[in-house]
């Protein structure tokens, strides 16, 4: 999530958090199905799903996003590794708060019931002062791992306040030869077809299903400018790191300047940008999520299907399916939004069908007076015709309903300090797992994308007390805040809780068989069963 101007400067990290006023235009269809599911805002309780196996990883909190290869599951944390005290922390300010175990944690999930850390990433690789290691992933072909580190926030992640001279952004690589022990290879700073370093925020991890050795990585890299020479995305070649080869690059894209106004920051109150993405199983296609702008469909078969000659950065900016004046447009359309605004995190597709989830995140209104209830929920968009997609369906839960806000319930420390907001998906044909913060882990059945329902949820009991509580998203009375994309791995599913640590589950509700087919499957790659779930004909 990303900021605002008087915020962008504050929150250093990029955090990614944004409300937005959404120009006139676009496609305005009235869902023909709104859910609401009652359950997952209390801690402690849960339907349709077992707990097999927990790990508080130290208690140490802060925990980011994690990534499996055989039976070592690798997390990441959102804080630093320095001593500073997050705002709102009695020890502070200061630096007061040591942050154990900083660094890239490694889990041994052998036994799922009896999951138990045997290594960490350390300094002075990862977990240094002003950087977090946030987004993980694995290509176990070639036994690598990839770290994305970037400068954290001094106001809601409790990092060492600085700049990103001081403290830098790149991806790592390691190789996981010894899984308790990984080497780094080399890193990479991504870097534009104009030679400009550019931020990375999210990444899609994407191996040929035609050619298994070529892997490529989206990455999202949020810019608030019409600029097209800075991109919002970028795919990259990383199928030589393995050998100790270069990170090359393939394409990159702007898509701000085709919004309505030309994409003006004043009109989208400085909150277009591409937040994250997926394509299609087959890569021929990717749903961008716009964090002010919603969804949109793009045309990425010119990447996949070949590679361009060397030395040469194809152009996406013109590729777009779906023209922003044509995109689903959701919440209040109108400039100068205050409530209910669209903040796009996710936009991924269901296998095998014409449909695409998507999620919003907001969080408290300790990060912007315009947050808090009613939060963001989750979309369902039929791509059938891809160049005019159409919200068919809408699911939240009860903390997101406007009956919520201004409700006993809705205390001032919940308003400012939690989020019951959707934020990452991982999505079966008739079944979606969605981490939704407070919300815990929403299971919700989408076999009619109309009428999303809610099949089942997770919320675990907290921990009495964590090293380093989140400023922004756990001060606030409700301790859960569940937030990476699910993992399903031989029918179990793992998630992470940032406060809480490490949590494997079995769901045992409607559709449970789909889960229990599956051998890998997260949403944020196309590795494991995604290809096998996708139709031929998938976009």
């Amino acid at each position: 999530m990303m900021r605002r101007p008087v915020l962008v400067a504050v929150l250093a990290c990029m955090a990614m958090l944004a409300p937005m006023s959404v120009a006139s235009g676009g496609v305005t269809a009235a869902p023909r199905g709104v859910t609401v599911g009652p359950g997952g805002g209390t801690p402690g309780t849960s339907r349709n799903f077992r707990l097999v196996g927990h790990d508080p990883l130290f208690g140490r909190g802060m925990n980011a996003a994690a990534a499996i290869y055989r039976h070592y599951i690798y997390i990441g944390n959102r804080t630093d590794g320095s001593a500073t005290c997050g705002i709102g922390d009695p020890r502070g300010p200061g630096a007061n708060c040591p942050h154990p175990h900083p660094g890239v944690l490694i889990d041994d999930i052998s036994d799922p019931a009896n999951p138990h850390t045997v290594g960490e990433i350390g300094p002075p690789l990862e977990g240094n002062p002003g950087i977090t290691s946030r987004e993980l992933r694995v290509w176990p072909r070639e036994k690598l791992l990839i770290v994305m580190n970037f400068r954290c926030s001094s106001v809601i992640h409790a990092c060492q306040a600085g700049t990103d001279a001081q403290f830098p952004f790149d991806l790592a690589f390691y190789s996981l030869a010894d899984p308790v022990h990984p080497a780094l290879i080399s890193t990479y700073v991504p870097t534009s077809a104009a030679g400009l370093q550019v931020k990375p925020h999210e990444m899609y991890l994407w191996q040929d299903p035609k050619r298994h050795g070529r892997a490529l990585l989206w990455i999202s890299t949020p810019q608030l400018t019409s600029n097209p020479a800075v991109p919002n995305m970028m795919i990259v070649d990383i199928s030589k790191v393995p050998g100790g080869g270069p990170v090359t690059e393939l394409a990159e894209g702007n898509w701000n300047p085709l919004f309505p106004n030309g994409g003006s920051e004043v009109a989208f109150q400085n909150d277009l940008y591409t937040h994250s993405m997926a394509p299609t199983a087959d890569g021929r296609t990717t749903y961008l999520s716009m964090e002010g702008g919603e969804m949109l469909v793009l045309d990425t078969s010119s990447v996949v299907n070949h590679d361009p000659p060397p030395g040469t950065v194809i152009s996406l900016s013109n590729d777009l399916i779906s023209n922003p004046a044509n995109r689903p447009i959701w919440g209040n359309p109108l400039p100068g939004c205050l409530k209910a605004c669209p903040e796009g995190h996710s936009a991924v597709p269901v296998p095998g069908r014409p449909y695409v989830l998507t999620t919003d995140e907001i969080y408290g209104t300790f990060t912007d007076p315009t947050f808090g209830c009613p939060w963001g929920w989750v979309h369902m968009i039929s791509v059938a015709d891809p160049a005019h997609p159409q919200i068919v369906g809408e699911y939240k839960i009860a903390q997101d309903a406007q009956s919520f806000c201004g409700s006993p319930a809705d205390d001032p420390a919940t308003e400012q300090f939690t989020s019951f907001s959707s934020h990452n998906p991982t999505v079966l044909p008739d079944l979606a797992l969605v981490d939704w913060h407070s919300g815990g882990l929403q299971a919700i059945d989408i076999a009619d994308p109309a009428n999303p329902a809610q099949a089942g949820w997770f919320s675990p009991t907290p921990l009495a007390s964590v090293a380093t509580e989140d400023p922004a998203l756990s001060r606030g009375p409700d301790k859960v805040v569940l937030w990476s994309y699910p993992i399903i791995r031989d029918g179990l599913i793992y998630v992470i809780d940032i406060r809480n640590g490490l949590y494997i589950l079995r769901y045992t509700g409607p559709h449970a068989g789909q889960v229990e087919d599956i051998h890998f499957l997260e949403g944020n790659s196309n590795l494991g069963d995604a290809v096998r779930l996708a139709s031929p004909g998938d976009r």
